[in-house]
Order: C-alpha cells, then structure tokens, then sequence
C-alpha cells in the first residue's frame, strides 16, 4: 500500500518592503515615486496642524466660554430658597454625584416671593433651606461655569477640532492615492497595448 499523498504546504507569506517605493527598480514609475513623496508630505502636514488646530480651538473656546461665565455672573446672583417637597434618595450607584429637581420658594429683588423648579441634593425633606442661582429676570438658571468646567469643555473642544483635521488630512490622502493608483493601473494598460504586440505571433 503506497503511503498517502502528504498536503500541500501553504506559500510562504509574501513580505512586502515598505521602502520600495524609494529604491530605484524596473518596476517603480513616477507615480510610486510621488506616492511616497505625497505621504511624508501628509504626514508633516497632518502632524503640524492637528496640535495647532486643537490648541487654537481650545484656546477660543476658552475664550468664549470665559466671557460667557463672567456675563452671567453679572448678571445673575444666588438666593436662598426653601423646599416645597420632600427629595427622594440617592440610588446605590448615586450617591454623590445625583441632583433631583423639586419645587422651591425664594425671593427676589425688594422680597418679592416665587418659586420654580431648581436641582437638589438627594435625601433633602420640605422646609430644607437650598442655594439657587438666578438669573437676570429672577428665574432660577443654571449658574455660570466655574473655571474647572470651562477647562474641561475647552479641552473637549480642542480634542475634537484635532480630530477632525486628522480625519480630514487622512480623507484627501485616500483620495489623492486612489487618483494616482488609477493612473497608474492606466499606464500599466497602455504599457503592456504596446508590449503585447511584439509577443503576438504572425499568423
């Protein structure tokens, strides 16, 4: 009985050199070449204006967001309200970080008395004395950002405009890739119209 006939072993990976596009070979055309160039070209570019971007976004949302606090504290002040209600508590994973809105009074102006619905801490019962912020026209508002929130938020915006410059700057290199790798394949055609001529047999 003959032995069985072994598998065939599978090709050995083919390992593709990153610098070819740099060495000189038959195979390299023009288009290779302005391929690399074109990558470390994006690559500076992206590189540069993905900090720059995000620092000057965050810089003017800090900006903004600044001047925005100030102007709401000059406009507004903070009351001391009373609780119309009691506040349920906090759940397990609450505690310490969970507000409930309830029903509030406090004055405003010469003594004049409202209420409306501000946040609160958890756990608080009816009569609890609270701070609120209110707002030029004496309706409870959100108080202005403090500079630990404005920070955060400034750091968002400028996370997000760097963001966006690096998937803008990867988008147009896809796109500028795919321009030259079909003008490539083209060349590659005509080449090989012109070549397969002198392979054609007379008849």
């Amino acid at each position: 009985m003959s032995d069985p006939i072994p598998r065939a072993a599978p090709p050995p990976p083919v390992r593709t050199d990153p610098w070819w596009r740099w060495r000189r070979n038959p195979l390299r055309r023009r288009g290779d070449v302005l391929q690399a160039w074109l990558g470390v070209l994006f690559a500076v570019a992206v590189g540069t204006a993905t900090p720059l971007a995000g620092l000057a976004a965050g810089a003017a949302a800090h900006d903004i967001l600044t001047t925005r606090a100030e102007r709401e504290a000059d406009a507004g002040r903070h009351a001391t309200a009373e609780l119309l209600e009691d506040v349920p508590e906090p759940g397990a994973f609450e505690a310490g970080t969970t507000t409930y809105p309830a029903e509030v009074r406090y004055a405003v102006g010469e003594g004049t008395a409202r209420t409306g619905t501000a946040e609160v801490a958890p756990g608080l019962t009816a009569g609890d004395r609270v701070t609120v912020w209110t707002g030029r026209d004496g309706a409870i508002a959100e108080p202005p950002m403090d500079p630990e929130e404005i920070r955060y938020r400034s750091i968002g915006w400028g996370a997000l405009a760097g963001s966006v410059v690096l998937v803008a700057g990867k988008v147009v290199h896809a796109v500028v890739v795919r321009a030259i790798e079909r003008r490539r394949i083209a060349a590659w055609d005509e080449a090989w119209r012109r070549t397969a001529t002198r392979w054609t047999l007379p008849s």
